[in-house]
């Protein structure tokens, strides 16, 4: 069954004197707008209690063009403003619904440089890119082809701090394949020696150069591979508050391994589970269910009362899909309770009274059809209040 899916593509190009000093006037105006608008937002919040809203801050930006002081607005392409206001709406969005902070002002210094064109600003033929505003397409070095009758929805232009130019072309793609069904699950524990550590005792390297195009590959053999991939629910943004870890954690691309493998794993016919950050994977043994009392960073290896002998991050990744398994066969919750004597909720003291392998829904199969082996330790991976690991 094909799946429509949304695809980038993205190349360097080499604009003409004229194209970058139109390009980088652009840059100025959709950070102009932005800040405007926000300064705008904040005020009405703060001052009036009122939430103003994209067609309430498109009505200033009309306003704003007819001034004197903001008349230059008038001299670029109007969409790139237009869709400012649109990521504006975005990202109060996220922040009312508590799943992002408050928008900040972009700078000149510290801003991605970008403007973003929908189709009525660009006109794609023959495969060549021309931009509102400009006379002649843009000098795109195609590294690799298009799909055949691609036609993108929208084109982003930018420009990083070593003033090299790329631009990103973005469609809709009908030819996505979901892949076959397989009974193969994976855990995943993520790390800074090693950039992912796996179930099966596999360890990937952590890469310090070409990282994107590894993560690239990394990831799609993850979902070729695996029905089910499972993760831990990391708060990336909090971990680097850390100052010793910070710089180290950010090379490591966390989040960005999760959303590869969230929208390839929706692209494909898999699923991914993220089980709570606060699962004490690396104390836990994983072949008795025994919880050590303490495990430094240091411990990189450790033996367990009966006799098992672990490297910790892949005891980490077995504990990680034993409780993601858990949680698919019977749709247990393996987010700690912290509301109750003992760490649980009431529907989870009355549910961990019986065995979820026991029940009609497991019959050892998960939802996918995938066949499922009950993970050791379950109860202790399930029931056990926040522990840090």
């Amino acid at each position: 069954m094909n799946t429509l899916v949304k695809r980038s593509f993205k190349y360097r190009f080499y604009p003409t004197e004229a194209q970058a000093a139109e390009l980088s006037r652009t840059f100025g105006c959709v950070r102009k707008v932005y800040n405007m608008a926000l300064q705008a937002r904040t005020e009405a919040w703060t001052l009036r209690g009122e939430r103003l809203d994209y067609n309430a801050t498109s009505a200033m930006l009309t306003t704003w063009k007819r001034t004197e002081e903001l008349s230059f607005l008038n001299e670029v392409s109007s969409v790139p403003l237009q869709q400012s206001l649109r990521h504006l709406q975005k990202a109060c969005f996220r922040f009312w619904a508590k799943r992002a902070k408050y928008p900040r002002f972009k700078s000149c210094k510290r801003s991605r440089a970008s403007a973003e064109y929908t189709r009525s600003a660009f006109r794609f033929r023959d495969g060549a890119l021309t931009l509102a505003k400009m006379r002649e397409p843009l000098d795109i070095r195609w590294s690799r082809p298009l799909p055949e009758g691609a036609m993108p929805s929208t084109v982003t232009v930018s420009r990083d701090p070593a003033e090299r130019w790329f631009v990103s072309l973005r469609y809709e793609d009908s030819s996505a394949r979901q892949l076959p069904l397989t009974d193969t699950a994976v855990g995943i524990d993520v790390g800074l020696n090693h950039l992912l550590t796996l179930s099966t005792g596999e360890k990937i390297a952590n890469p310090r150069h070409q990282r994107r195009d590894h993560l690239h590959k990394i990831t799609t053999r993850l979902v070729r591979e695996n029905q089910t991939l499972v993760i831990e629910d990391l708060t990336v943004r909090n971990m680097v508050k850390n100052r010793t870890l910070a710089h180290a954690i950010s090379d490591a691309s966390w989040a960005e391994i999760r959303s590869m493998l969230k929208y390839k794993a929706a692209w494909y016919g898999r699923s991914v589970i993220a089980v709570d950050r606060w699962l004490p994977s690396s104390k836990l043994c994983s072949v008795c269910g025994a919880l050590a009392a303490a495990m430094p960073l240091r411990v990189r290896t450790w033996t367990c009362s009966c006799d098992a002998t672990h490297d910790r991050d892949v005891n980490a990744a077995r504990n990680i899909l034993a409780a993601g398994l858990a949680a698919t066969v019977c749709g247990a919750d393996v987010r700690p309770q912290r509301n109750t004597p003992g760490g649980q909720s009431a529907a989870k003291q009355k549910a961990s009274q019986r065995e979820p392998w026991d029940s009609p829904c497991s019959q050892g199969r998960g939802s996918q059809g995938v066949s499922l082996q009950p993970p050791v330790g379950w109860k202790q991976l399930l029931c056990r209040p926040g522990v840090s690991r």
